[in-house]
């Protein structure tokens, strides 16, 4: 058995499946691909996949990332290699694996080992307006808004979770947009709630998760550099 990372975008009209229907999606077509998976035990096996940190419907997305076991004995060498390929060629329009790595077994999983996210947030206000919004929140020791945990209502200060945010920019349509790293450890910031951490709240108008960095201490690394690459060729295709 080997344990495989694959990278993958979410951009375009698939942008509006959810988490689950993405799922779905994924597990049929490593089913049409015949890439032999290794299956849960009990009366309703399921193939071992596990998908990393959600991404909000609606969003797209530079990097997903999903785990999954694959039966080595029944795998030829030169189907490995093709895994990235050909699960393209099956997945939606506007998925497409872009890296992939064979990963330690017991190395930790996704959802624990991300701890923030870089996302892009095109905004509907002015790029005057922007910038001064990201300068009161950098500057704010503290920011406290109201979260909804476990069904009750909460006050919390997610300055912390706010690791970053870059020079706001004007793209092609014209539209601004800001960049910002948030922190998903201990607990995921969502984009949403820091557009509201300060008033007049910036509306957004789109979404797009750029990078996923795992922070070890000493180095900030892409979720596929923890483990060995296994096409080096396909990180042309990296964002």
């Amino acid at each position: 058995m080997i344990l495989l990372r694959l990278r993958s975008t979410k951009k375009g009209k698939i942008r509006f499946a959810s988490h689950r229907d993405i799922a779905k999606v994924w597990e049929r077509s490593f089913r049409r691909a015949n890439i032999p998976l290794i299956y849960s035990e009990g009366f309703s096996p399921r193939p071992r996949i596990a998908f990393g940190l959600a991404l909000p419907t609606g969003a797209e997305s530079e990097c997903e990332y999903l785990d999954v076991k694959v039966d080595e004995q029944n795998l030829a060498s030169s189907q490995l290699l093709e895994i990235p390929e050909a699960l393209t060629e099956l997945l939606p329009e506007g998925i497409q694996v872009t890296g992939m790595a064979e990963i330690d077994n017991k190395a930790i999983s996704l959802q624990q080992a991300v701890t923030s996210c870089l996302w892009e947030i095109t905004i509907a206000e002015s790029k005057h307006d922007a910038d001064n919004w990201v300068r009161e929140v950098t500057a704010s020791k503290e920011l406290v808004v109201e979260r909804v945990r476990k069904g009750k209502i909460i006050s919390d200060d997610i300055r912390p979770f706010i690791k970053r945010t870059d020079e706001c920019g004007v793209n092609d349509e014209g539209h601004v947009t800001l960049k910002v790293e948030l922190r998903t450890q201990p607990r995921s910031l969502r984009p949403s709630e820091f557009l509201k951490s300060k008033r007049p709240h910036l509306t957004q108008l789109r979404l797009r998760r750029l990078t996923q960095f795992i922070d070890t201490g000493d180095m900030r690394l892409d979720p596929l550099e923890v483990g060995q690459s296994l096409d080096t060729s396909m990180e042309l295709c990296s964002p």
